[in-house]
């Protein structure tokens, strides 16, 4: 099933609406072989039909192996191809994916708190499964800015574990807002704390987390996009070098090694330029980069793999090779 660079090839067998504004779809092989296994914090890599690549959480239960759960947001005005999603991924279109992969793995916790903002949802859905069957002690809060963008709702509130799940609702009743202070009170040292959602979200919970005494070892998190540490500071200035191109590029604050060379005439492939599908993936061979993808793992990172399109240079000349 594997073809060129790990790309292969799935079927949507399902797509219906979960929400305002969210899809859910079902990808399934062609043929029905079993799909590549994965945990729960896995994502795939997704050509849309808009030629973007973009990743998604993988939203069903690790051991369901014949099929790929995914849950889709639209972005009105977005760049990502999410639109092309929700209206040309109709059941029995085709669709190159790759992976999966996981940065988000879960950690062994005695008790494992996930919390979701919109469509973060998505890969705490899948650890919520795997802890379930585990055996494990964990709760969910799910917080959403009204009743009607909460996904899964029905999923949830038919799941063994149901009187584990907490909706938040922005527009609700005051009692049930989400008081991160009080839900994150107390913490043991062997406990996990489980992020997704906005940046905004997260960056909230996390400063309730840390104001409540958990430490950044226990605090895991998955933004939708690079940090946004990708801000230069002034004079932030460096030059870049592409093995087999004649010239040394530099690289302005507020500009991107990508958009530096792409502007110079060096051809490169692109998709996301936000650093999350790795398509204009280069080479270090000098320098000292200053990844900022969510690509790429530590291991990865080390053995010379970078992104042009979000990560920049911590010396005065980065030296790169297209692969």
């Amino acid at each position: 099933m594997q073809s060129d660079a790990g790309w292969f090839e799935l079927v949507v067998t399902s797509h219906q609406a979960l929400a305002e504004q969210v899809v859910g779809l079902e990808l399934r092989s062609a043929s029905g072989d079993r799909l590549p296994a994965f945990d729960a914090g896995s994502h795939i890599d997704l050509e849309t039909p808009a030629g973007v690549v973009r990743n998604f959480s993988l939203c069903n239960a690790p051991g369901d192996v014949y099929r790929y759960e995914l849950g889709i947001l639209l972005e009105p005005g977005g760049r990502g191809g999410s639109r092309s999603v929700h209206e040309d991924l109709t059941v029995g279109a085709r669709v190159r994916v790759r992976g999966p992969r996981n940065h988000f793995a879960l950690q062994p916790a005695e008790h494992t708190v996930l919390l979701a903002g919109g469509i973060g949802i998505t890969p705490l859905l899948a650890m919520a499964e795997q802890l379930h069957a585990a055996g494990q002690s964990f709760e969910l809060h799910y917080c959403v800015r009204s009743r009607n963008r909460a996904a899964f709702l029905d999923r949830l509130s038919a799941r063994p574990y149901a009187d584990r799940v907490h909706l938040h609702e922005d527009d609700g009743a005051a009692g049930q807002k989400l008081d991160a202070g009080r839900v994150l009170a107390g913490p043991s040292q062997h406990a996990r704390l489980y992020v997704c959602g906005p940046a905004g979200f997260i960056d909230y919970v996390c400063g309730a987390a840390h104001a409540q005494g958990w430490h950044d070892a226990q605090i895991h998190f998955e933004r939708f996009s690079a940090d946004p540490q990708a801000a230069c500071d002034p004079g932030d200035r460096f030059e870049v070098v592409v093995q087999g191109v004649d010239g040394i590029f530099t690289v302005a604050p507020d500009q991107s090694i990508l958009q530096c060379l792409t502007k110079q005439g060096v051809e490169l492939s692109m998709s996301c330029e936000q650093g999350i599908c790795g398509t204009c993936a280069m080479r270090v061979v000098s320098g000292e980069p200053d990844h900022r993808d969510m690509f790429f793992t530590d291991s990865e990172h080390q053995s010379g793999l970078f992104t042009p399109c979000c990560s920049r240079s911590r010396s005065t000349r980065l030296v790169l090779e297209r692969i």
